[in-house]
């Protein structure tokens, strides 16, 4: 028995745990759980595995081959604070029944990058720090009918809400809120969610989970985000699904709903998940060389320079929803200029003020919470790997405004831009994906199956219905 799992045992009895739930990811980001009777908990399921119905899980397997097995990850355990009775979490990865490891599960495609970096002998750890953003909503309304297309959103911090008049149902409105896209760092009443973001900060650090800064975002309608520490692929990916978890339940609790949604909000400020990067090796911060340019070393230019260069079927994965796009139109703070620069939060790449030897690193500011994060830091370190084995140079520094310059201006000085649509994205990921497969870290079936899926049950039905905007465009034509 591993000491891990010794530990987790030892947890059982002295927290009196009544419950175990057993959590993996599918190919979308989203969390799935199977609880078990804690006394009926074995080692022998950390060993051989706990089978399940992989047919039920989307884009995973077919009827006549469901049998899958969970791999528990005993260092992973948590108590969730949100359960009535003593429940553990424990995160898994997924097997096929012989074993091997399950060649669409997300953790696992993570743990074959991370060891395709070993072997290219580049470097032996790579740390990512997300930064999820997200919408605390009061009120959510959505129809999708043949015959009608139509959603709301509320909250009584949306600019809207000054033409209010809650007399009528015996109550006032108190003002006191942000005007749109100034919603970045007011005190309270104007910032009314400082006591909801703390309940979430107390929340992440009883999980084990250290945060740092705690903030309202740009956005009106209850834009935040909670600073949270890096760690390396596996861990950064798996607290991304602690974090999501812990923010949407502590909303829910407190009678509102929280959503990571990329743009839920016309004419405002969208949620992105920007991600800090660095590659490491021997100990040493292979991204950092003193004296350069934001102290940037070449292997952290080359590694820009990989992405740069993928971006468009690296978007597939870290940008992978219809609703991405939206966020990544001009005018709203989300950069979709594929350049570099120190401070600079207008290009894609930010190179953080003041990083010294441990602490240089890219920020890549173009991702969103719909991916899924072992995906999306997978397609990152692959596209940047590519980039650090071919030496691919991203070009110079760029320290102006590039919100300034039109697309034809940008092309012009052969400055490329994210995708505009994911069909964009997806189309390009099918023309480029020989870094994805590299060292078999993923494989061209599972490639193909994601562009299939991704193409019948989002773009396709999305573009095919109508939007209310195209009645006031297009009823009398």
């Amino acid at each position: 028995m591993s000491d891990a799992v010794k530990s987790f045992f030892t947890l059982l009895k002295e927290e009196e745990i009544e419950f175990v739930d057993f959590r993996f990811t599918d190919v979308f980001g989203r969390w799935h759980h199977v609880a078990y009777n804690a006394k009926a908990v074995t080692e022998e399921m950390f060993e051989k595995g706990i089978p399940f119905d992989g047919s039920s899980i989307r884009m995973w397997k077919d009827i006549s081959e469901s049998d899958t097995l969970l791999m528990p990850d005993a260092s992973t355990v948590f108590i969730d604070p949100f359960t009535a009775d003593p429940t553990a979490v424990v995160i898994c990865s997924v097997h096929d029944v012989d074993g091997t490891p399950y060649y669409k599960d997300p953790r696992t495609i993570a743990k074959k990058a991370l060891a395709y970096l070993e072997e290219s002998g580049i470097g032996d750890a790579a740390y990512f720090g997300p930064e999820n953003e997200f919408f605390i909503f009061d009120h959510v309304h959505v129809v999708d009918e043949p015959n009608k297309q139509c959603y709301e959103v509320d909250s009584e911090e949306g600019e809207w809400n000054w033409k209010k008049d809650p007399r009528d149902e015996g109550g006032y409105n108190i003002g006191h809120r942000p005007a749109y896209k100034e919603g970045y760092f007011p005190v309270p009443p104007v910032d009314s969610q400082m006591d909801i973001r703390a309940e979430m900060v107390n929340v992440l650090e009883e999980i084990g989970i250290e945060t740092y800064v705690v903030h309202h975002e740009v956005g009106t309608a209850g834009q935040g985000e909670i600073g949270v520490k890096f760690g390396d692929i596996i861990t950064a990916a798996d607290n991304v699904q602690k974090y999501k978890y812990v923010v949407k339940n502590v909303a829910h609790i407190n009678g509102k709903t929280a959503t990571f949604m990329p743009k839920p909000i016309y004419g405002d400020n969208g949620n992105g998940m920007h991600v800090h990067c660095s590659i490491w090796k021997d100990g040493k911060n292979l991204f950092f060389k003193a004296g350069e340019y934001g102290n940037l070393s070449d292997i952290a230019k080359w590694f820009i320079g990989g992405i740069i260069k993928h971006a468009g079927a690296v978007a597939a994965f870290t940008n992978p929803s219809t609703n991405s796009y939206k966020r990544l139109m001009p005018g709203f703070e989300a950069p979709s200029v594929l350049a570099y620069s120190a401070r600079n939060r207008s290009a894609c790449f930010r190179i953080p003020y003041g990083a010294g030897e441990k602490s240089v690193r890219v920020e890549f500011r173009s991702p969103d919470s719909s991916s899924c994060p072992y995906l999306a830091f997978t397609a990152i370190l692959m596209a940047g790997i590519d980039g650090i084995k071919n030496q691919i140079d991203p070009g110079e520094p760029r320290d102006e405004d590039l919100f300034q310059y039109t697309l034809e201006e940008l092309r012009d000085q052969g400055i490329k831009t994210m995708p505009a649509t994911l069909r964009e994205a997806l189309e390009a990921l099918k023309r480029d994906h020989d870094f994805l497969t590299a060292g078999g870290v993923m494989s061209e079936d599972f490639i193909k199956e994601y562009i299939d899926w991704k193409y019948e049950v989002e773009v396709n039905p999305v573009e095919g219905r109508p939007h209310p905007y195209e009645f006031k465009l297009y009823y009398s034509c």
